[in-house]
């Protein structure tokens, strides 16, 4: 175990989590129970974290409960949160395996003292429990769950990493295997879901379930019903055969359906599922240790984490942000069309805003959809409880439509959601402003075109901002706020406000062609596409980039964002960069014959080329491999963020990256996509220079 000297050493910056042990007389018991209550001294927006220090302190607060021989033992955590893991603020500074290697081993030598106590050891997990502090609560013998849990999850294959103190181990041989393949493979992989407190109860988790109210004192009456034996919860019978086979085969489809193979703890997390089926915790644990330190020291674990701190942390201060203070109130919001994005929009504001929202477009039949269609959301949200039956009511009489623009006369925020055309939207908006306030926020939700030209012709040009979402809007977390020429600081700061009020991340980006995630995808897809016109096959050019494990391949993108769209992004980006952007002519012919796809799936899964997009494309005798592919489409990527950089289009390359995860859905392990770029070699080739400093999303040179 690490003496407290050299933990501090360790993580000199750690916040330290206090373990505080005191002793509770209850009824029907002889002896008093040990409550080990850990806290970190901050309110619940600081939760409580596990570093080397908080280790050493949970280590010698257990001792102390030994000592008091108490009938039995429980750990519970500061109100609203038990522990949400392991404190990876000081991994980034780890540059040696010796000292990765003594952290992982700490974590397993105090938590197994739970498991392997002669004395009944009990989690009662008050509030979010993640990570390292799941893992604390696995290594006791029973556990309660207070309803009011926020958050339960292990995240750590989401950020490139794997449950290492105890995780993959305990819940396959607690709740089965492939329940925990749910838990540790699928949930994280699917953006890092969190668990309900009754789903967790359901899987078996957890033993009881009881009402945050009064949560302490029902846990404390339980474990003396257990102590006595009144109480003996059940376990389940484990099949380690062919369930656990299945089971396996299971996480194996998710890891390299979902990440291609290119996440090292996804992979390290399929070996030690494999060895938990012994469940022999010498061998498990030492194997987890091992496989731990080896991550932690690995490059796409660095990215993983770089990735984690820009969205935890730069995602809520965002670069270039003018001061909040300056931001108007917004209590009515318009919404000029009522197709799919206005209502997908409609619905994000009265949900979050909860004032009214009105929708406008040409005639009443697609007002009278749009607004049907945002109730109808709503009614489905009230149908799986997300909404009570008043809650939905009261939303949906906030939401009209009407074909007259009249109706924003007092609406202090308008989003345009029409068609992509420059002069429609310069029509919109002259249509809008004669009726707004001087002072109503005018926005755009153009995926390209100018906000500086689009404002041009206005009296008031200065309130409109670029407030580009990212599809589907309810599920995308990025927002491109986009300052153009003349938007002043009070409409920019309006425009953050109402970002963080839909619960968005926002990050300020230059009025430059495309701005951030549509670009670069445009200039990622042009490299591919012009291969392929070039005469690799769909099948080379697609697989190309499975190295990088990328939520879907090129070819897959272009059938989600839709060919006609790609295209006039890239006719876009073509009239304004010529040199790095082309524009396909078989891509012309393909969204003019009203293809929406390359690949045609088949009953049983199998993709294949749509014969009649093979007759129309038209080859080249170049052919490319799939590396040469990926290099080309790569250095194009890379080009193109040093052009954007000195453009100023973002503040910073840490904008880039931050841009990928939250609009792209590019994978941590990519730490976005400098840092993959850095580490490839790919940034000196092109740029003469990394993007980022070294020791940053990398492990630091000793």
């Amino acid at each position: 175990m690490l003496e407290l000297e050299q933990a501090k050493a360790a993580f000199p910056d750690e916040v330290v989590t206090t373990a505080v042990t005191r002793l509770i007389k209850l009824p029907g018991l002889d002896k008093p129970v040990a409550v080990i209550t850990i806290d970190n001294g901050h309110d619940h927006t600081r939760p409580s974290t596990f570093g080397p220090q908080s280790l050493v302190s949970l280590n010698t607060a257990l001792d102390n409960a030994f000592a008091a021989e108490p009938a039995a033992i429980a750990v519970t955590g500061k109100p609203f949160i038990f522990a949400v893991g392991a404190d990876l603020s000081g991994v980034e500074q780890l540059a040696e395996r010796e000292l990765a290697l003594e952290i992982a081993q700490a974590g397993h030598d105090v938590f197994r003292r739970f498991t392997e106590s002669a004395i009944p050891t009990f989690a009662f997990v008050n509030g979010a429990v993640m990570g390292g502090g799941l893992e604390l609560a696995l290594s006791c013998h029973y556990r309660t769950l207070s309803t009011g849990a926020a958050a339960i999850a292990l995240p750590e294959v989401f950020l490139g990493l794997f449950p290492g103190w105890g995780g993959t181990q305990l819940l396959p041989n607690l709740i089965g295997p492939d329940a925990a393949v749910t838990v540790i493979f699928e949930n994280a992989l699917s953006q890092n879901r969190m668990l309900k407190p009754k789903q967790a109860t359901e899987l078996g988790i957890t033993d009881a379930l009881f009402d945050s109210a009064d949560f302490l004192e029902q846990s404390l009456g339980w474990l003396a019903k257990v102590v006595n034996g009144e109480i003996s919860p059940a376990r389940k019978e484990i099949d380690r055969g062919a369930g656990w086979d299945a089971a396996v085969e299971r996480a194996k489809a998710l890891v390299y359906g979902r990440t291609k193979g290119a996440s090292p703890g996804a992979l390290k997390a399929l070996e030690l599922l494999e060895t938990a089926r012994a469940n022999d915790l010498d061998a498990g644990y030492a194997a987890e240790t091992e496989a731990l330190a080896d991550v932690l020291m690995s490059d796409p674990l660095r990215a993983g984490l770089y990735s984690f701190n820009l969205v935890q942390k730069r995602a809520k201060r965002p670069a270039g942000a003018p001061d909040k203070s300056l931001a108007r109130p917004v209590g009515k919001v318009g919404i000029v069309g009522a197709g799919l994005m206005a209502s997908q929009m409609a619905l994000l504001f009265v949900r979050r805003l909860k004032v009214p929202v009105v929708l406008t477009d040409v005639d009443q039949s697609r007002v009278d959809k749009g607004v049907s269609s945002v109730y109808t959301e709503i009614d489905k949200l009230a149908a799986k409880g997300s909404l009570s039956a008043d809650g939905a009511n009261r939303l949906k009489a906030l939401v009209s439509g009407s074909m007259d623009k009249a109706a924003f006369a007092d609406a202090d925020f308008v989003i345009e959601a029409v068609f992509e055309e420059m002069g429609v939207k310069q029509t919109v908006f002259a249509e809008v402003e004669a009726h707004v306030t001087a002072e109503c926020v005018l926005a755009t939700n153009t995926s390209s075109l100018s906000i500086t030209e689009m404002a041009a012709n206005l009296a008031h040009p200065e309130r409109v901002v670029g407030f580009h979402f990212f599809n589907p809007v309810a599920v995308m977390p990025l927002l491109e706020i986009v300052r153009a020429d003349r938007t002043d600081d009070a409409t920019l700061a309006t425009a953050f406000a109402v970002g963080k009020a839909l619960r968005k991340s926002s990050v300020l980006v230059k009025d430059a062609p495309s701005f951030v995630v549509n670009r670069l995808l445009t200039r990622f897809m042009g490299e591919v596409v012009r291969s392929i016109d070039e005469g690799t096959p769909f099948e080379v050019a697609d697989r190309a980039m499975e190295p990088l494990g990328l939520p879907m391949s090129p070819l897959v993108l272009l059938q989600l964002v839709g060919p006609p769209v790609a295209l006039h992004v890239a006719e876009t980006m073509n009239r304004a960069f010529p040199d790095r952007f082309g524009v396909s002519e078989n891509m012309r012919r393909f969204v003019a014959a009203g293809k929406t796809a390359v690949w045609i799936w088949d009953g049983q899964g199998n993709q294949h080329v749509d014969v009649e997009v093979q007759a129309l494309w038209q080859f080249g005798d170049s052919p490319l491999t799939e590396e040469q592919v990926r290099a080309r489409a790569l250095e194009g990527v890379a080009e193109e963020i040093r052009v954007m950089l000195d453009e100023g289009v973002v503040a910073e390359a840490q904008d880039i990256d931050l841009c990928l995860i939250l609009g792209a859905g590019w994978p941590f392990w990519l730490g976005g996509i400098t840092p993959y770029l850095d580490r490839e070699g790919i940034s000196e080739k092109v740029n003469g220079k990394p993007f980022l400093a070294p020791g940053v999303a990398s492990v630091p040179t000793v």
